[in-house]
């Protein structure tokens, strides 16, 4: 019976999209201006989504999280035919597509964590603390930064115990 709570909209308002995929009103405009989700206009000029925005909301949601640029999830959901919603399937060939990725980064996370403390990269112009004591920034001439821990040298600490 319509108009009661056991009916389910086919169409969304900006408000209703927002209350249930926690987002903003203004990040489902910037995402639709990017041209991640899409509305129709109303007569009266108002958005309407389709129920199936709040999966592609969810998508893009989990990506950012994980820290998948917005330009390549638009690329990801351009690239499904007839821009349909990803479905279970989209999602594990895409899951397998950004692991890789996401291992990588989880990686240098995991080193820069574990080197954070004795060493910050030198390049620092030795604070006190730095092992490897480089009081003439010698290290600086190879460009900005922390330059051990970017071009994958062992610091001072680590090079003395082997």
């Amino acid at each position: 019976m319509p108009g009661t709570r056991n009916e389910i909209a086919l169409e969304l308002t900006v408000g209703q999209l927002a209350e249930r995929s926690g987002v903003t009103v203004s990040a489902l405009h910037f995402y639709e201006r990017q041209g991640l989700i899409t509305s129709r206009r109303t007569s009266g000029n108002q958005r309407r989504y389709a129920r199936s925005a709040l999966r592609t909301v969810a998508l893009i949601r989990v990506a950012q999280r994980a820290g998948i640029p917005l330009a390549e999830v638009g690329e990801v959901l351009a690239a499904l035919p007839d821009r349909r919603v990803p479905n279970r399937r989209d999602w594990e060939r895409l899951s397998r597509r950004w692991q890789a990725d996401l291992d990588r980064r989880i990686a240098e996370l995991l080193d820069l964590r574990d080197k954070f403390g004795d060493c910050i990269g030198c390049g620092c112009l030795s604070i006190d603390l730095c092992r490897l004591v480089n009081p003439w920034d010698e290290l600086g001439v190879r460009g900005p930064g922390p330059r051990r821990l970017i071009d994958g040298e062992a610091c001072a600490d680590e090079r003395d115990d082997g």
